[in-house]
């Protein structure tokens, strides 16, 4: 037995140590690095909604192919300590497994196979090249790139419950409205408005287990 039949997991900075769009970013040099994670700082403590930032953000970077799959190295050599045992043994135990993510899923796609978690359960934002493998643009239509985009994605999953959202953000904790308990994941980032908001706290992907199989 678990105790919850579904678990849903955000992927920057809780699965993958890095924050994909701040670590494009600081390919343009320290400036522009500097201002996209004071955006996503201030979006994930919420006092930015994520539609605010992120067509601008996108729109400033510009990622090639060639920088999106160098992201989707460094998401993997970036993994969470203990993630991917832990998951390997939710999976063991029938837990249903699912990440959603505000980042683009042509990077995340690597993460998403390391951890075992299906293609099809992946749910982000796709991005666009053009015939060069320069950038072409993003799913602007895609809930993610929304401050609600992962709760109102969630809460049309039809999961088996109890479930289980995890994440560091804002926008993971909008997703505790349609799951059964919110849990803040402090490994890498501490926001306290996000942990005032959890029904749980961990740190550390053991704990995490502890929680989910206990």
């Amino acid at each position: 037995m678990t105790r919850y039949k579904s678990v849903i997991f955000d992927v920057d900075s809780t699965l993958s140590g890095i924050e994909g769009i701040d670590w494009l970013a600081a390919l343009r040099g320290p400036e522009m690095q500097a201002w996209s994670a004071s955006l996503t700082e201030r979006a994930m403590k919420g006092e930015l909604p994520i539609e605010a930032v992120y067509e601008e953000r996108m729109n400033a970077v510009r990622p090639s192919a060639r920088e999106i799959e160098a992201l989707g190295q460094e998401y993997v050599a970036r993994i969470a300590p203990g993630a991917k045992k832990a998951l390997a043994e939710l999976r063991k135990k029938g837990v249903a497994l699912v990440m959603v993510s505000g980042g683009l899923r042509e990077a995340i796609i690597p993460l998403a196979r390391e951890v075992g978690v299906s293609e099809t359960a992946l749910h982000a934002v796709s991005v666009y090249f053009d015939k060069d493998g320069e950038y072409a643009g993003f799913e602007s239509t895609s809930p993610m790139t929304r401050q609600e985009g992962k709760r109102i994605t969630v809460g049309k999953m039809g999961l088996s419950t109890p479930t289980l959202a995890v994440g560091d953000g804002m926008t993971d904790s909008e997703m505790k409205s349609v799951v059964t308990n919110f849990a803040a994941f402090t490994g890498f980032t501490r926001r306290q408005p996000v942990i005032e908001r959890a029904d749980f706290v961990v740190e550390t992907f053991e704990q995490l287990t502890d929680l989910i199989l206990r």
